[in-house]
C-alpha cells in the first residue's frame, strides 16, 4: 500500500533542513529524548536524536552525526526506512525534513547537554509522553505503530483519508 505524503506547502526554499532519527529496539520500543529547557524548538518536550543539516552535508551524514552528538557513538544499528525530503506541516512548510528509521541492536545511550533524559517507549506508553509537534505525523508516515497508539489530534488530515 502506498503511504500518503504531506502536501507541499511552499514553493520557497526551506529555511532549514533537518534529519530525524527514529530508533526502534528489538522489542519495537522507540527511543525518545527529553529536550533541555533551553532548546529552541520544543524545550522540555520529548523528541528524537535529530538536528540541522549543515550546508554541503547530506541528510544521511547529518543523521549519523546527530546520533553521535546526541546519544554517543558505537551503536550497532541497521537502516530500515528513509522518507524525504518532506516539508513540515506544523511550521508552515518552512523546514525540509528527512526521516530515518533504524533498528537498534546494541550500544549505550550517552546524552549530551541538549537532553536531560531518555526513554525506550512502548507503543502503549507513547501517549504518556509530551512530544514535540510533528512526531505523531512522522510516526504515521513511517508506519511504525498502529494509529490507535498515536494522538489522533496531532495527525494531519491528509493522513486520515
Amino acid at each position: 500500500m502506498a503511504q500518503a505524503l504531506p502536501p507541499s506547502q511552499s514553493t520557497r526554499p526551506p529555511e532549514k533542513r533537518y534529519a530525524l532519527n527514529f530508533l526502534l529496539d528489538q522489542r519495537e520500543r522507540l527511543l525518545l529524548l527529553r529536550r533541555s529547557s533551553q532548546a529552541t524548538l520544543g524545550p522540555g518536550l520529548w523528541g528524537l536524536p535529530a538536528g540541522k543539516i549543515e550546508p554541503g552535508e547530506s541528510a544521511q551524514a547529518a543523521a549519523h552525526r546527530e546520533m553521535d552528538e546526541e546519544i554517543g557513538s558505537g551503536h550497532r544499528i541497521e537502516p530500515l526506512r528513509y522518507l524525504g525530503p518532506l516539508r513540515d506541516t506544523y511550521y508552515g512548510g518552512r523546514f525540509e525534513i528527512h526521516l530515518f528509521l533504524h533498528r537498534w541492536f546494541s550500544g549505550e545511550v550517552q546524552l549530551n547537554d541538549e537532553h536531560t533524559a531518555f526513554a525506550w517507549v512502548e507503543c502503549g506508553e507513547y501517549k504518556q509522553y509530551a512530544v514535540m509537534d510533528g512526531i505523531d505525523e512522522d510516526l504515521a508516515l513511517l508506519d511504525i505503530w498502529p494509529r490507535e497508539f498515536l494522538d489522533a489530534a496531532r495527525i494531519p488530515e491528509y493522513l486520515k483519508r
